[in-house]
């Protein structure tokens, strides 16, 4: 099917690409189908996540790898439950900034998406992290 972007024109995504939020992303309940877009530019460390019901509703996530020293978020049972059993991809909501090396991103609430079935949701770790937590500070 064929969506509107907020940042990349009109695109065509296949049902196989929808995430579909058991849990929505916080202060966006109304919001529930999504899909990832990359840009090979910029690489896979940035996405965009690109609402599919509302083309101006897109945010951008960081793939937390660069922080694996200290950042091992732990899903809980409960967690599990809402999004099944598979393979589990972890993504940081990036707050950019003018300054790129101002920029933050939220380690207390990442979004979780099960890979094997496209269900996702941003949950509240238990675990002592930041929500604004410098992109730089402890990059590897």
């Amino acid at each position: 099917m064929i969506y509107k972007t907020r940042d990349f024109g009109e695109r065509e995504i296949p049902d196989s690409k929808v995430i579909i939020f058991k849990q929505p992303i916080f202060g966006f309940d109304d919001y529930k189908r999504y899909t990832l877009i990359f840009d090979e530019e910029i690489g896979e460390q940035i996405v965009w996540l690109q609402s599919l019901e509302e083309p101006g509703l897109c945010f951008l996530l960081f793939n937390p790898s660069q922080f694996e020293d200290f950042y091992k978020p732990e899903i809980t049972e409960e967690n599990e439950k809402l999004l099944g059993s598979g393979e589990y991809a972890c993504w940081t909501v990036l707050s950019l900034k003018e300054d790129f090396e101002a920029s933050t991103v939220n380690l207390k609430s990442p979004v979780v998406i099960n890979s094997t079935t496209g269900v996702a949701a941003q949950i509240l770790l238990e675990q002592d992290y930041p929500v604004r937590h410098p992109i730089m500070e402890g990059a590897k």
